[in-house]
């Protein structure tokens, strides 16, 4: 066929089928090559949450000595995949400038811990799970205390580090 290419007097079959062959590997590649990029990018890209600091609210919401549970929504993206979730976490504070941030989520099958202001601990309703003021397994079956989140305080504002 390529004899027929360099032969001044190329037929109009030989010419039609490499202009068809031509046209048709430009489209090929014009859509080929953006939709590789589509189906492969998310999975390539790196995942951004992991330095995301979510705001609760205001300091001075927080009652000294006492735990508060503050709740807030975030976006966690995985691929195509957008999801959005509740997180409720307690905030407690001792002297005003020093914030502990604990998850509310028991460490032993992810259930719900509430703060009982009696008591002066968190209970896990589920198993009986208890944890003192700053997160330590009391008792219960609980394996290890609860998930403490990195903190820090901008413009009166409480942060906390999700990843």
């Amino acid at each position: 066929m390529s004899d027929n290419l360099n032969d001044p007097n190329i037929s109009r079959r030989s010419f039609l089928s490499a202009a068809i062959w031509s046209i048709g590997g430009v489209i090929a590649l014009s859509l080929g090559i953006p939709s590789l990029i589509y189906i492969m990018g998310p999975a390539l890209k790196r995942n951004q949450a992991q330095d995301e600091w979510v705001s609760l609210g205001s300091k001075s919401k927080v009652e000294m000595g006492t735990p508060t549970l503050f709740k807030t929504t975030i976006k966690r993206q995985t691929g195509w995949i957008t999801n959005e979730e509740e997180l409720s976490v307690y905030v407690e504070t001792d002297d005003g400038r020093d914030y502990i941030a604990l998850s509310n989520i028991c460490t032993h099958l992810g259930c719900r811990v509430r703060w009982i202001t009696d008591r002066d601990e968190f209970f896990c309703p589920c198993h009986n799970g208890v944890f003192d003021k700053v997160g330590k397994v009391v008792s219960g079956p609980p394996p290890r205390p609860l998930n403490q989140y990195e903190t820090k305080i901008v413009d009166d504002q409480i942060l906390i580090k999700v990843s």
